[in-house]
């Protein structure tokens, strides 16, 4: 299953590399890169929660048929970019119904990680999991960037398409099995609770808050990265790729560095200072006017980014294993916000606003609200 993982979370950062860059040369507006990415993100924070319940009820490898619909779409947007029939409206339509797809694959996907691993190794099978994906980070876009300068984007799309046959493999060698603890209750009582957990649990709602809040300030670095590349940096698709998996580089090292601390004390402390220290690589990245500094800041960044989510992602699944609404929630407002007003001041000063907001953020739940800072 680790190695279909792989070779999907490949295939998807080639598709990534390969449409931002496409919306982008399509439109000439950070606003549009925004939109593709709200429509791909925003079906995860409005269904993820109905995704969690029925997760609960089917046998997950049916879920993952998610695989198929992703890999339907991929397949279709090549066919159209072979046809030169592609607009971005279409490009858009296919967002959304990807992310639907992963707003029910998703929650699935996630339940499977504690169900293989005893909850003392929970953050080191989580910081392996981010490993294998931020590997795909470092990989697919210098393969994607490699077929796009050579092949085409297209090629992109369809190389992506393949990839999901590992996975859906994998997932069909899975022993068939009902989820363990399902329950008899219907999904709205189901949801219900745990919305009534999460308000009841002690500490669960401000990792919650802050969740939602770190992705929808710090995911924008990654995002509009072809708006640095091409405008701030006045460089091309090649720039764009390079910057993409040095990004995925530092992930990786970042990932291996949670996965040595698995038993450090107060995580929640360790978890609020890397936020801090990555609003203040945000705001280095912003004002970088040179490739090879800013590849060393976004190294950093990257590091900071997957460390910053393991650790509020380790102890938010030590509660309850439904934590996707409040990771992935942030994405997409964050990156509509920040489009929009990238369109009227420039994609480095909002990239530098958002970093001095992680810093707030973290200062506030270091100093104000302690919950965290005492996990």
């Amino acid at each position: 299953m680790w190695i279909g993982a792989c070779l999907s979370s490949v295939g998807t950062w080639m598709q990534k590399l390969a449409q931002s860059w496409l919306v982008f040369e399509l439109t000439n507006s950070a606003w549009s890169l925004a939109l593709d990415a709200f429509l791909g993100e925003i079906p995860i924070f409005l269904f993820s929660l109905i995704g969690g319940v029925v997760a609960d009820r089917m046998d997950r490898r049916k879920l993952l048929i998610s695989q198929f619909i992703q890999m339907t779409c991929a397949v279709t947007l090549a066919a159209l970019l072979f046809r030169g029939a592609v607009r971005v409206e279409f490009i858009y339509c296919l967002s959304f119904i990807v992310g639907t797809a992963q707003a029910f694959g998703g929650p699935a996907y996630q339940s499977i990680i504690p169900s293989l691993v005893p909850k003392d190794d929970l953050q080191n099978a989580i910081a392996l999991n981010s490993i294998q994906f931020n590997l795909a980070r470092v990989i697919g876009p210098v393969i994607g960037g490699i077929a796009m300068a050579q092949l085409g984007a297209a090629w992109c799309f369809t190389l992506n398409g393949l990839s999901f046959i590992a996975v859906i493999i994998s997932l069909l060698m899975l022993p068939a099995r009902l989820p363990i603890g399902a329950k008899k209750e219907s999904p709205l009582d189901a949801m219900k609770g745990g919305i009534a957990f999460v308000r009841d649990r002690e500490g669960m709602l401000p990792l919650i808050v802050l969740a939602f809040l770190m992705t929808l300030l710090g995911l924008p670095l990654i995002t509009f990265l072809p708006v640095m590349a091409r405008d701030v940096l006045h460089l091309g698709a090649d720039a764009y790729s390079t910057l993409l998996s040095i990004s995925g580089l530092g992930s990786v090292t970042g990932a291996l560095i949670v996965a040595s601390m698995s038993n450090i004390k107060n995580k929640g402390r360790a978890a609020l200072l890397i936020l801090t220290l990555l609003g203040g690589i945000t705001i280095a990245f912003s004002a970088s006017k040179v490739f090879w500094v800013s590849c060393v800041i976004l190294f950093l960044g990257g590091a900071a980014l997957i460390s910053v989510f393991t650790l509020v992602a380790s102890l938010v699944q030590l509660q309850t294993t439904d934590y996707n609404v409040a990771f992935r929630g942030g994405m997409p407002f964050g990156n509509l916000t920040s489009g929009r007003l990238m369109e009227l001041h420039g994609a480095p000063f909002i990239l530098a606003i958002n970093g001095t907001l992680l810093i707030a953020l973290s200062i506030y739940f270091l100093v104000v609200q302690r919950k965290i800072a005492r996990i």
